[in-house]
């Protein structure tokens, strides 16, 4: 298989998927109820001044949704919950997959505003909200995910990714949040590593901090 050479745009991940895993592009078939859909746009519509405490921008939460969509993923995990803003985006595009997100929050009060929101939202029984330490969580966790969005500790990126890669599926979607692929800038060090392994295709979004990476083969890092 040919590594294609990824550009910044926001095409190219739609692309990556349908080139390398069409069979996993099953928009057509995905699961839709309108009455949950609704609800869970009221209830964003309604809460999203609320979530400030260290969750995601709003656009951010909309990509999520938008990569488990395009890659039918059922086997979610999130590495750093806070309150709940990016998981109700990865929950509710679960519900339309058949899936679910296993989610992993180590502060106790941002766990429990998380589950408030997951449950008003109507999105609770696609969410497996643990109240944990990751860094030991990780490595417990069996798998197999075909989703992951690493959202906590900044310097344990890596390791999270070298916790986590024997557990990702190939065709899955590895995600960080607040990257940079600028010299000195956000997380850098953990883009360098992961630009660098020949079984993914990596490249950051465009206008977001995300760093998106597909795996193409199983392989150690």
């Amino acid at each position: 298989m040919n590594k294609l050479s990824i550009t910044h745009h926001l095409t190219v991940f739609t692309t990556l998927v349908f080139l390398f895993f069409p069979n996993q592009v099953q928009s057509q078939k995905l699961n839709g109820d309108k009455t949950l859909d609704s609800r869970v746009e009221k209830y964003l519509e309604e809460h999203t001044h609320e979530f400030r405490d260290m969750n995601v921008p709003t656009k951010d939460g909309k990509l999520l949704y938008s990569l488990i969509i395009e890659g039918n993923y059922t086997k979610a995990l999130e590495i750093g919950t806070s309150t709940g803003l990016s998981g109700i985006y990865l929950a509710w595009a679960l519900s339309k997959t058949d899936g679910k997100l296993i989610t992993i929050e180590i502060d106790e009060r941002r766990h429990k505003i998380a589950l408030k929101h997951f449950e008003q939202a109507g999105l609770s029984e696609y969410v497996d909200a643990r109240l944990a330490d990751a860094h030991t969580l990780v490595k417990s966790l069996e798998g197999p995910f075909d989703f992951v969005f690493s959202d906590a500790d900044k310097n344990w990126y890596k390791q999270y990714f070298l916790d986590l890669d024997p557990k990702l599926v190939v065709g899955g979607c590895y995600t960080a949040h607040n990257v940079s692929d600028k010299r000195g800038g956000w997380n850098y060090n953990y883009y360098e590593f992961v630009k660098g392994l020949d079984h993914y295709n990596t490249a950051l979004h465009p206008g977001s901090s995300l760093l998106v990476s597909y795996k193409t083969a199983d392989k150690t890092p």
